[in-house]
């Protein structure tokens, strides 16, 4: 009825040389939403330009969105140029404005057509009206476009779906080859863990393959039982994707509430689902200048820069390289609407409730050392350094054991330090709360501690609740898989509470103490620990024992 579009409508067609998706979605600013969407997965962006008009602030947008969600061909139709009597002078004019506002954004191919659309000027055949025009029409164009080289084949990544095991005699993980190549026998590794195997057959319904690339919906089964969940992301070794919590992102929203800094949304990316909040607005920008202007919120249709903070570390490319890995989407936890869309950049940013951004640190690197670690080790007494990481609730034994052990170590002529966690939130950890991503930050913060203890050939005993395995897999990859020993103190909760000489559970059911592990906060047990021990049923030295004869089985002492 308004003769505009609104909605995405997608078409479909074909010529003998190449098959055709088009995705016709709406110009107009309010519905700039809309455009994203379509032009998420498109390889190439038709831009529409009416030259009785010239270049509107219309068609800045859609080269601007275009640019940021990763298309990489841009055609630009002048369209009804038999209006202007098919004049070069007002294609040309329309060609030099739209090419100096385009030199702005990173779009490597971008051809200027003069068409008519309704009398079918340049759309399948040359026209004769235009003979000053020398490229070709537009669909000769399109069909001869390359977008093979748009692909990335070199970066394997593998977002789990599904564990798939119909049998007992069958584990496969199920998904999408989100980007690169993956063949029987190469070696991978879980990224948020670390652990690492190797393929050893790709499934599909027609077969067996010996390799997958990007796009392929396949089943990959491995050589090694090693914990791996929906949401987990499958690399190589040698060229992992990031993995933090703290990412920045160029940020469309598409509510019609507007975005609030601070706000805390369900973050949907790749397979995995977390919640997480935009720390902060850092600029909105106005497409028709692309410039960056500073905001304290994004208004429907909007675009700005923003920095997110995950509760949960995420597997991510800058969406520049990769466009399945470098994208995420933001839900109301409230409606359950998606309200934003982000692409991420490459640029990490400190929490700003912990420190002030960061500048870049691309002009940094790792020093060596002069000395070695086996020097270090023959003053230390430690045959390999390690950390032994003990976790459980409150009261469990932890510290006691930690102690205990730390003890022992020192009379067997081993140096080791004990981090406890009380004892760092006291100075290291001393700006962090209890809140889930606190958490998060205090764990990790403790990892690279004990990482740079372990390098000086300190044996390290860590001491804290610890209470997530995202938490634990993060510390784990700080430190190293061959440094970290999990020691689960699987000690019963109502046992830990009649430990509890602090009062501290006591306090926690009257709602003194919030978000406390065991009665308002989860607690997600180990499900492998490299040790179990339960302090109700072993005595300290025992307990000990344990721990020193795994440490010695592993030639660590």
């Amino acid at each position: 009825e308004q003769g505009i579009t609104i909605d995405v409508a997608y078409r479909y067609f074909s010529t003998p040389r190449r098959r055709f998706i088009i995705a016709d979605t709406p110009g107009h600013v309010q519905y700039t939403r809309n455009m994203a969407t379509g032009a998420s997965t498109a390889h190439l962006a038709i831009i529409l330009v009416d030259a009785r008009h010239g270049v509107q602030t219309q068609s800045r947008r859609h080269g601007f969105i275009a640019s940021l969600l990763g298309i990489r061909h841009l055609v630009i139709c002048v369209n009804k140029m038999d209006l202007v009597d098919y004049d070069q002078e007002v294609f040309e004019k329309i060609r030099s404005e739209y090419a100096a506002y385009s030199a702005k954004f990173q779009v490597p191919d971008i051809v200027y057509i003069p068409v008519s659309a309704l009398h079918g000027d340049n759309v399948v055949n040359r026209s004769e009206r235009m003979p000053w025009y020398d490229g070709l029409p537009l669909l000769s164009h399109l069909e001869r476009l390359e977008i093979g080289g748009d692909r990335n084949l070199i970066d394997f990544r593998f977002p789990v779906q599904l564990v798939n095991r119909p049998t007992h005699d069958f584990r496969g993980f199920c998904g999408r080859v989100a980007s690169g190549v993956v063949r029987v026998g190469d070696e991978i590794v879980v990224r948020a863990s670390g652990k690492r195997t190797r393929v050893k057959s790709i499934v599909t319904f027609e077969g067996e393959l010996p390799a997958a690339v990007e796009g392929q919906s396949v089943t990959l089964c491995l050589e090694d039982e090693i914990d791996i969940s929906r949401g987990d992301m499958l690399c190589p070794p040698r060229n992992m994707p990031q993995f933090t919590r703290d990412v920045e992102a160029m940020l469309v929203w598409m509510n019609e509430t507007p975005l609030r800094p601070g706000t805390a949304y369900i973050i949907k990316h790749t397979t995995r689902t977390l919640r997480g909040t935009v720390a902060r607005l850092r600029y909105r920008v106005d497409p028709d200048t692309l410039r960056s202007h500073p905001a304290d919120t994004l208004e429907l249709n909007e675009i700005g820069r923003v920095a997110i903070e995950c509760f949960q570390p995420i597997a991510w490319d800058p969406y520049d390289s990769n466009r399945a890995t470098g994208v995420l989407i933001l839900i109301d936890p409230q409606t359950n609407a998606t309200v934003g869309a982000g692409m991420l950049v490459d640029r990490l940013v400190q929490p700003d409730t912990h420190a002030q951004p960061r500048e870049s640190r691309h002009h940094l690197r790792r020093e060596s050392s002069l000395v070695s670690l086996e020097e270090r080790t023959r003053l230390t007494g430690a045959k390999r350094p390690a950390t032994v990481w003990l976790t459980g609730l409150s009261g469990s034994g932890k510290t006691t054991v930690a102690k205990a052990l730390e003890r022992r170590l020192q009379d067997d002529g081993v140096l080791a330090y004990l981090l406890d966690g009380d004892n760092i939130r006291h100075g290291l950890n001393r700006d962090l709360d209890f809140t889930e991503h606190d958490r998060a930050e205090n764990i990790r913060r403790i990892a690279e501690v004990a990482a740079l203890f372990n390098d000086a050939g300190l044996m390290v005993i860590a001491s804290f609740i610890s209470p997530y395995a995202t938490d634990r897999a993060m510390a784990r990859g700080i430190i190293g898989e061959e440094r970290f020993i999990e020691v689960f103190v699987d000690t019963p909760l109502e046992v830990c509470e009649e430990r509890d000489v602090k009062g501290l559970y006591r306090r926690a059911r009257a709602g003194e103490i919030p978000s406390f592990t065991g009665v308002s906060a989860p607690y997600e047990a180990p499900e492998n620990p490299d040790v179990r021990i339960d302090t109700s049923e072993l005595s300290v030295e025992k307990a000990v024992e344990v721990l020193i004869g795994r440490l010695a089985a592993d030639g660590h002492v």
